[in-house]
């Protein structure tokens, strides 16, 4: 112990999101008490499920979102409905928080985790208020990394250019430009997107949008009702050959349509993903990921007919292309924009948002425990950076484990709750096993 006010706890978790939540639940649950600390307000919760706006859906059913591995219909039932509806973000948040507050044994520690030092055959961990808090082993679970700054936006105003969408900033700014009925900009036109148009709708907001990316792909939408599952096994599916893989995929597309196509991969993608070479990988993070991810990251039917209103409207467009210049003036934002086809357009607006993704080289993070840990060399980044390189246990080092985003190196698809509850039941597993085999 380094201070009289903080217990000993065997094991300390970093992150209240999804992924840090149900490992500290699925440790309780085991006997294991645990401290489960967070720093952002939102413990319990975390960035995705802390919305307080009503438009913001799950883009998974509610028969898939149970947190518990074992009890597949535990959401849907929660949630009193059969299962095929798209709930409300805000009320899964409330939902995790209800599976937190039933747990016996975790301590929740609001306060940022600044370092984590060795100490025995464990941790010592300094959180932002002074506390020091001894620990047998550390869980690593902070969720995706705010985005990168956006190239060429280090000089324009805060107020114009929001580059963390998920920040106080950003809704003040769409509160700001919904009063204005001033133009905006949204670059990248993924999920985060989705999300700061239906924010922007709900603020009341009557100007134009303009959502720019390379390749102008937007998310696909779910169906309801779905249609029927075609599973494969994996000894059906190409691996080790991304083209094979995909000219296989691109057949199955047809005989069964894309998103039972998808969906029958989903057993499958950790297998797949580790049965490719470092440069096969690669060859899919620069040239497939975009076509892949709108085909398997959907959204909800009900927000996509939105979306196509509003295009049809002419309230949203979609451009492919990309800036090339971005000046301030007067109180708005002028960005010149080159299209994909070679036309040139400017956009006069009073705020961009950078809805590019989170942080993709975990080298540049901002967040200090991981800066700290990577600097003193007790955990390292996985070949491309993403996040952090883990073993099958999902073990970072020595005492250490990763889960959700921060371990995409090694798992590529853990960053949904259907996959990340069967990892933090893993975890807590594996855990509770080294830490009896030291006692």
């Amino acid at each position: 112990m380094k201070s009289d006010a903080a217990p000993v706890r065997p094991v300390a978790i970093v992150g209240g999101g999804f992924s840090g939540t149900m490992t500290a639940v699925q440790l309780a649950a085991r006997g294991v008490p645990v401290a489960l600390i967070d720093g952002s307000g939102r413990l319990g919760r975390g960035v995705a499920y802390s919305t307080r706006e009503a438009v913001h859906l799950l883009n998974v059913a509610t028969a898939k979102m149970s947190a518990w591995p074992d009890r597949p219909n535990h959401f849907a039932d929660w949630c009193e409905d059969d299962g095929l509806s798209f709930a409300q973000r805000r009320d899964f948040g409330r939902y995790l928080g209800e599976q937190l507050a039933a747990a016996e044994g975790v301590d929740r520690l609001e306060a940022m985790v600044v370092a984590a030092e060795r100490a025995g055959d464990g941790w010592t961990i300094t959180l932002s208020d002074g506390q020091r808090i001894d620990a047998s082993a550390l869980v690593l679970a902070q969720g995706n990394q705010p985005p990168t700054p956006f190239p060429g936006s280090a000089d324009l105003p805060g107020d114009l250019f929001i580059n963390n969408p998920w920040s106080a900033a950003a809704h003040g700014a769409i509160e700001r430009v919904a009063a204005e009925g001033s133009d905006v900009l949204i670059l990248g036109t993924g999920l985060t997107m989705v999300d700061t148009v239906l924010s922007l709708a709900a603020a009341g907001h009557k100007g134009r949008i303009t959502a720019l990316s390379r390749r102008g792909l937007i998310p696909r939408p779910h169906v309801h009702p779905p249609g029927p599952p075609a599973p494969v096994s994996l000894d059906e599916v190409p691996q080790g050959n991304l083209l094979a893989l995909w000219r296989w995929l691109r057949r199955r597309a047809v005989e069964v349509g894309f998103r039972a196509a998808v969906d029958s991969l989903r057993p499958h993608t950790h297998a797949i993903w580790q049965q490719l070479s470092s440069d096969e990988q690669r060859r899919f993070l620069r040239h497939a990921r975009p076509w892949w991810d709108v085909h398997r990251h959907r959204i909800a039917p009900q927000v996509a007919e939105q979306l196509k209103d509003m295009i049809a409207a002419g309230r949203l467009e979609i451009i492919a292309g990309r800036t090339r210049r971005m000046e301030a003036a007067d109180g708005k934002l002028r960005v010149e924009i080159a299209r994909r086809d070679g036309r040139q357009v400017t956009r006069e607006v009073g705020a961009a948002f950078n809805c590019t993704g989170p942080l993709g080289d975990l080298r540049r993070t901002s967040d200090p425990l991981l800066a700290q840990l990577l600097d003193a060399g007790n955990v390292r980044t996985d070949a491309f950076a993403m996040g952090l390189a883990v073993d099958g246990h999902s073990r970072a080092g020595d005492k250490v484990w990763a889960l959700g985003p921060l371990t995409k190196g090694r798992y590529w698809e853990i960053v949904a709750v259907p996959d990340i509850r069967h990892q933090a039941e893993a975890v807590a597993a594996h855990i509770q096993k080294e830490l009896a085999a030291h006692v």
